[in-house]
């Protein structure tokens, strides 16, 4: 879903610059940015190096890996050819559970004999959905959209074929990890990392600040062109996600200034995060308001589509776009604004 930002709020200090694939740029001293390719209409995610020294050792820790394949292990093997000047890795930072973040966690920390730090339920979740334990996609999320009015065949058929989503781009997890919490300070190079959880996008989402360098690591929870995508999936099918993102930004508000360097992991980095937050804010409101006015009528989560996506959309975007509309619902539904209707084993929404 679009949350386009205006361009005098947003400020990019590094202009439109980008790495190339397998190198970095300093952006603050002892901090670096990769960039690896994703084979999706998002078509990138940024990832970042930080010199560390532990144990007495000096190195890098990773904050986070990028999926699991050819291509971006042999980014990575450029990245330890060239940029870390002869010092080793000595752990890996992971901010999520979505697999552009934790798919090549367990190679990198099998390839530089180090641990994974990550919040545990997020590496929970990662665990059950690598071993299959939980599908990212197959019968069990047709049926969860099919409840919430998707009818179109073909696309039930392509979202109940994909029973290896997660499993192809994360075929493994460390069995290993550090626990990251809320709160909990890292000490990385001379900086002090703060972890700061989020929640709505992932189960337990961490974002790493430094307050006295004013950086801000995002991951997901906090992007400059493109909202956060919220979603309402099958293995927590009566959750309030969007609720849950949204205090998340307004913990973020006071946390944070606007001339806090926010590193996303997504587009470039910016300053003007309380301008951020508040676009963010009103863009899910307005959307609210939409859904609000549509179910004047029963509607589903797949009526609302044409509402909250201007676009056209293929199959991956239309796993998307439902988790998010039920998240409009829900939120709407959970705050006592909408009642929930069961007809047929389909689930309406009306004011």
């Amino acid at each position: 879903m679009s949350a386009q930002p205006a361009t005098d709020t947003i400020r990019y200090p590094f202009g439109e610059t980008t790495p190339a694939l397998g190198e970095s740029i300093e952006l603050a001293p002892g901090l670096r940015w990769l960039r690896m390719g994703l084979p999706f209409a998002l078509n990138h995610i940024n990832l970042w190096l930080l010199e560390d020294t532990l144990n007495g050792v000096r190195g890098w820790t990773i904050v986070d890996c990028g999926i699991d394949s050819p291509p971006t292990r042999a980014a990575w093997e450029q990245v330890f050819a060239t940029q870390l000047g002869g010092l080793p890795v000595l752990r890996v930072v992971v901010t999520h559970m979505h697999p552009d973040h934790v798919g090549l966690a367990h190679w990198l920390t099998a390839r530089w004999n180090c641990l994974l730090w990550m919040s545990a339920t997020d590496y929970a979740v990662s665990c059950m959905a690598a071993r299959g334990c939980m599908t990212i996609g197959g019968e069990a999320m047709a049926a969860h959209y099919a409840a919430h009015g998707l009818a179109d065949p073909q696309t039930l058929a392509a979202i109940r074929k994909r029973t290896d989503y997660y499993t192809g781009l994360v075929p493994a997890m460390p069995t290993r990890f550090v626990r990251l919490q809320d709160g909990d300070v890292l000490r990385i190079g001379e900086r002090d990392w703060r972890c700061v959880a989020g929640y709505g996008h992932a189960p337990e989402h961490i974002s790493l600040y430094s307050e006295a360098d004013a950086l801000f690591i995002a991951g997901d929870m906090l992007l400059p062109r493109i909202s956060t995508n919220i979603s309402v999936n099958d293995n927590e099918p009566l959750s309030n996600p969007l609720q849950q993102f949204l205090d998340s930004l307004a913990r973020f508000s006071t946390l944070l200034s606007d001339d806090t360097l926010i590193f996303p992991s997504h587009g470039l980095p910016f300053r003007g995060a309380l301008a951020r937050i508040g676009q963010l804010q009103q863009h899910h409101h307005e959307r609210l308001a939409e859904v609000i006015q549509a179910c004047a009528t029963p509607q589903t989560a797949a009526d609302l589509l044409p509402v909250l996506f201007k676009r056209p959309l293929d199959v991956h975007q239309i796993t998307f776009a439902m988790g998010e509309s039920i998240a409009h619902l829900h939120k709407l539904w959970f705050d006592g604004q909408l009642r929930r209707l069961e007809d047929g084993g389909v689930y309406r929404f009306v004011r």
